[in-house]
């Protein structure tokens, strides 16, 4: 790395449930490094170790010497007790995630919820760059949010900011819509349950199709099968109806979409007039971008964190 002033360069880490990424980023954006380790699945101090170790490979390798550090965690941090709650990972409840590695890694550590990097990332040099502000949603296995306000990541008295997934679906259409799936939060009809990509698929096998994934379900689609295009057009209705409420509350310039549905391309030319019909405006001027940088978007967002 040509630049060897540490205040300019800064380590992200994206805490997931299979894998834990690692990356090295510059003062204007550009990975200098990145490595991937496999999760210590269940392991709640075997995981605090394989970041600790990651952080130290990757300073190693830049040789700078000790870096800041965020990372992006499933779940968020209790403002009330410090502890991570409501995490898929279900090893880090309960856990003083921010002080284990903290003392591991001898320095102040930045932790935010795995959409809320996405959020900052888009807002910092992605979809959402320049704007003053930006939702950005996870579309994939869960449904999150985060929220930037010039510049900064919002995430509020209760530390929930953005927690979209886990509000219910808006202005139901007919009684098939209500009360709607149960959650795995104990509540039935949350957003979760309508619009992330197991969603999408169990919506496809409960009315005939086969047991697919969501991608395969787009491509068909795509094809022209006729079951598949109606379930993919209920499933934009109902996130078109989800984002208006997301509008009427907080009227973004910009709603970036990440995770594996991100990529159904026909949301961003359809979701603008779905939402029109429920958004308390004469004139809606938000727009919906995909991720800039898909995938990547939340260990950027982590290393951004500082």
């Amino acid at each position: 790395m040509k630049n060897s002033n540490t205040n300019r360069v800064r380590i992200g880490v994206d805490l997931g449930g299979t894998k834990i990424a690692g990356v090295v980023l510059d003062a204007d954006g550009t990975v200098a490094v990145e490595r991937r380790v496999a999760t210590p699945v269940g392991d709640y101090r075997g995981t605090v170790i394989a970041i600790r170790d990651l952080v130290a490979a990757l300073e190693r390798e830049v040789g700078t010497g000790e870096l800041s550090v965020g990372v992006g965690t499933p779940g968020s941090v209790s403002p009330a007790t410090g502890l991570i709650r409501n995490a898929n990972s279900v090893c880090l409840n309960g856990q003083r995630l921010g002080r284990d590695l903290e003392a591991a890694l001898s320095r102040p550590v930045r932790l935010a919820n795995d959409a809320d990097c996405l959020a900052v990332s888009e807002a910092a040099d992605g979809a959402g760059a320049g704007a003053d502000s930006v939702f950005a949603v996870i579309l994939g296995t869960g449904v999150g949010g985060g929220f930037v306000y010039r510049g900064q990541l919002l995430a509020g008295a209760n530390g929930i900011a953005g927690e979209w997934g886990h509000n219910p679906l808006p202005w139901a259409r007919d009684p098939s819509e209500w009360p709607g799936p149960v959650c795995w939060c104990g509540r039935t009809g949350c957003l979760e349950t309508w619009l992330s990509g197991p969603a999408l698929a169990a919506d496809y096998h409960q009315r005939g199709g086969a047991e697919l994934d969501a991608r395969e379900i787009v491509a068909r689609a795509g094809q022209g099968e006729a079951l598949a295009e109606t379930v993919l057009a209920d499933y934009e209705h109902r996130l078109g109806r989800a984002l208006a409420g997301v509008i009427n509350l907080l009227d973004p310039a910009v709603i970036v979409i990440g995770g594996g549905l991100s990529q159904v391309s026909r949301l961003y030319d359809h979701l603008p007039a779905l939402w029109a019909p429920f958004v308390f405006a004469d004139q809606v001027v938000t727009t919906v971008r995909p991720a800039a940088h898909g995938d990547a978007s939340g260990v950027r967002g982590a290393a951004w964190l500082w």
